[in-house]
């Protein structure tokens, strides 16, 4: 089987990711290697951007969370690729991760990359709408959250999180009550 290319160069938080995605993609990553970025780290992703474009796919965790709003900052055009928690469980004990991801989880969050908008700047997303979803604040809020961002590929998020994720990708409102209609049909 030939392996799928990927143009852009995928940063990723260590070694054990690379290798994993390296068995099923012809890709080129950047390790991170710890949630602390180091300067000669960071110009290398902002080189790599430049010259191929870069996906940001760190672990659906705290670190990764980390990892991506640093280079978010310092690159605000990045892409980015999401796995969901229970895509990245290890199969026995160990932290959540791209390493313990399958090829099909793999290929989903590889095709489903986001990238920033115009729009990111103009649709702030209040808290206030979230609320009125049952997104934030209502008991079965989190369900709900988990669900949303599974169906709409986008990490683990929090309130705070998924809010700055809707605004920042460009998802509007309407788009995530009808997603959170589906749900309800099911």
């Amino acid at each position: 089987m030939e392996k799928a290319k990927i143009q852009e160069v995928i940063v990723v938080e260590g070694r054990s990711d690379t290798q994993n995605l390296q068995q099923y993609f012809d890709v080129y990553t950047i390790e991170t290697n710890g949630s602390a970025l180091d300067k000669r780290t960071l110009a290398e992703i902002i080189k790599a951007d430049e010259e191929r474009g870069v996906i940001v796919f760190t672990d659906p965790d705290i670190s990764g969370t980390k990892i991506r709003q640093e280079i978010t900052r310092v690159l605000p055009n990045v892409k980015h690729a999401f796995l969901n928690r229970d895509e990245a469980k290890p199969m026995h004990k160990g932290s959540l991760g791209v390493e313990h991801a399958d090829f099909s989880a793999l290929r989903r969050a590889l095709e489903d990359v986001y990238s920033t908008t115009d729009k990111a700047q103009q649709e702030k997303v209040p808290m206030s709408a979230l609320l009125h979803l049952g997104l934030v604040g209502a008991g079965e809020a989190k369900k709900r959250r988990d669900y949303l961002a599974r169906e709409l590929h986008l990490g683990h998020v929090n309130g705070k999180q998924l809010a700055k994720r809707l605004q920042l990708f460009g998802i509007s409102l309407s788009e995530v009550a009808a997603c959170l209609e589906a749900r309800e049909e099911e």
